[in-house]
């Protein structure tokens, strides 16, 4: 994935900085590298607590967030690796520890990259790798009694895939993203994902178009996979603002999740699927429902009720933060927004900004029966970020008013100079790497 411009010098940002000169391209989507590397390592994938290895389009991070806090609940320490990060590399890297577990300290996280630099001995290998062998490292030398491991890009050829025996595969919801690397067609792309279905592993599978499920379907088929689908083993649903959730196993009624939309629902379901398709864990309902309401993932329609970017915002808004990309992601955070006016009604501005390489039209066109009020801004400090009169260009073929700001806190200025009956309701979206930079200037980043 892209990755944001450096930040100033440290020993960890330096090495960094080494290991970014190694691959010309920071995307390269192979598994030869990191065979290689990880044989001169000694093989750490190898000597790894169970592993339940996460892929799809959206909703990785969140149903891991919601696994992690469910097995924690469970007792359990819990390793996890997600990508991307939204202010300081340590997000990717946190470590199972009793009670609960911890970001990465610098220094460990610094030692592990070095060590890795060395074992690779200055042969191609990009950024992701790189991490992805720390991840192993770190987690192979700290005891957890599980693994949660998230896909980069794709699957099939994403360097998590060296795991040859994980003890679940999970799919979340496919959808139409970074097409330049998977394929322009749900099928193509569904079957990257799928490729992280091993043989006799369960996969767990979140609902998907039809075309995506018939290849997840046929990939579990081909590898005598046992299949749990939402929809067919498993059901999941809203009652009277309760998550139930259901499989043959029984019925249950749980509180809501503190992650906001409807679509964290689904992912809830998703991770009490997989935990539960495991047979592995005995985890009772008070646990699954302490998990679900104790989740956290940042950025994914997220209120910031104070810092210093609320400050700057017209007296009496809302401000919410997410970092949905893509036609699924501006979709899922859009019907959360209806809710929000049903219960609320408030005048929508929404504060975008892309990446280079996304549909700008697609993420939008989501949004345009709920606001005609755009502000595009650029992402700052980071490669390949989509110039605001682009953005501009595609929100106004949706005949949406659009005008261009110098940045988030330029644009949140620009609203107090007008007049609303009601404060208005403020989304700043379009990209994780612009919700990093908004966390960071809010002085509110992920801990």
């Amino acid at each position: 994935m892209n990755a944001p411009a450096a930040k100033p010098a440290t020993p960890l940002n330096a090495v960094i900085a080494r290991l970014s000169a190694l691959h010309p391209a920071k995307i390269d989507l192979s598994l030869d590298r990191m065979h290689r590397v990880l044989e001169r390592l000694g093989h750490p994938e190898r000597k790894l607590p169970p592993v339940i290895h996460v892929a799809g389009t959206n909703g990785k991070g969140s149903t891991i967030a919601y696994l992690r806090a469910t097995l924690e609940a469970a007792g359990h320490r819990v390793h996890a690796f997600t990508s991307p990060y939204l202010v300081r590399v340590n997000e990717c890297f946190r470590l199972g520890r009793p009670g609960g577990g911890v970001l990465v300290g610098d220094e460990e996280l610094r030692a592990a990259l070095e060590r890795c630099e060395e074992a690779n001995a200055g042969a191609p290998l990009t950024v992701f790798e790189s991490k992805t062998a720390a991840a192993f490292c770190l987690f192979a030398d700290n005891p957890a009694d599980v693994v949660l491991l998230e896909v980069g890009l794709g699957g099939r050829l994403d360097s998590t895939n060296v795991i040859e025996k994980p003890l679940a595969a999970v799919i979340a919801p496919v959808g139409m993203d970074h097409m330049e690397f998977l394929g322009d067609s749900l099928a193509s792309i569904a079957t990257e994902k799928a490729g992280i279905i091993k043989r006799d592993v369960p996969v767990i599978c979140a609902e998907q178009e039809d075309e995506a499920m018939a290849v997840v379907e046929a990939a579990a088929k081909r590898m005598r996979a046992p299949l749990f689908a939402a929809g067919q083993q498993w059901h999941v649903g809203i009652e009277r603002g309760r998550l139930v959730y259901q499989d043959e196993r029984g019925l249950m009624d749980l509180a809501a999740p503190k992650l906001f939309g409807r679509h964290q629902f689904d992912n809830a379901g998703l991770a009490i699927a997989t935990l539960r398709a495991t047979g592995v864990f005995r985890i009772g309902q008070a646990v699954f429902e302490a998990g679900i309401v104790g989740a956290e993932w940042p950025a994914r329609m997220q209120r910031l009720s104070s810092g210093r970017l609320l400050e700057q915002a017209p007296a009496g808004a809302e401000l919410w933060l997410d970092g949905g990309h893509n036609a699924d992601g501006g979709r899922v955070a859009a019907a959360a927004l209806g809710d929000l006016e049903e219960r609320v009604p408030r005048q929508l501005v929404i504060i975008a900004g892309m990446m280079g390489n996304k549909d700008a039209s697609a993420f939008l066109a989501n949004f345009a029966g709920q606001t005609r009020h755009i502000i595009a801004v650029a992402i700052p400090d980071t490669d390949n970020a989509m110039p605001p009169d682009r953005l501009a260009d595609a929100a106004r073929q949706l005949g949406m008013r659009v005008e261009i700001a110098d940045g988030v806190e330029a644009a949140l200025r620009s609203l107090t100079k007008l007049a609303y009956e009601t404060p208005p309701r403020i989304l700043i979206a379009g990209s994780l790497y612009l919700a990093g930079h908004v966390l960071e200037l809010n002085g509110t980043p992920p801990g």
